[in-house]
């Protein structure tokens, strides 16, 4: 309902965005990008996530990740366009943010 089609990220905005965030990585297989997180033990995993997935619900854009113990992996990409979006690159950007109070 209201939901607003994502456009795919041009390439000339896709290498500037990859040279913004250095620790993501573009994935070989498919229009993605990843990282991987990793924290002092499972509940600063776990309040990592939790702030994240607030963020992921305001943009109604949600990653696809998995949790072990202290290590978390995401993936970003909008299923909508088939590939890279600015809202990939908005969620990237507030992880980023995120992990970094944990540092």
């Amino acid at each position: 309902m209201g939901d607003v089609m994502a456009d795919k990220l041009s390439d000339a905005a896709r290498e500037t965005s990859m040279n913004e965030l250095t620790r993501w990585s573009l994935d070989g297989d498919r229009d993605a990008i990843s990282r991987q997180f990793v924290f002092k033990d499972f509940v600063e995993a776990f309040g990592f996530m939790s702030q994240c997935a607030l963020i992921a619900e305001r943009l109604n854009h949600h990653p696809e990740w998995s949790n072990i113990y202290k290590t978390v992996t995401v993936t970003l990409t909008t299923h909508d366009c088939d590939g890279l979006s600015e809202l990939d690159i908005k969620l990237a950007r507030a992880m980023d943010r995120i992990s970094d109070k944990y540092s």
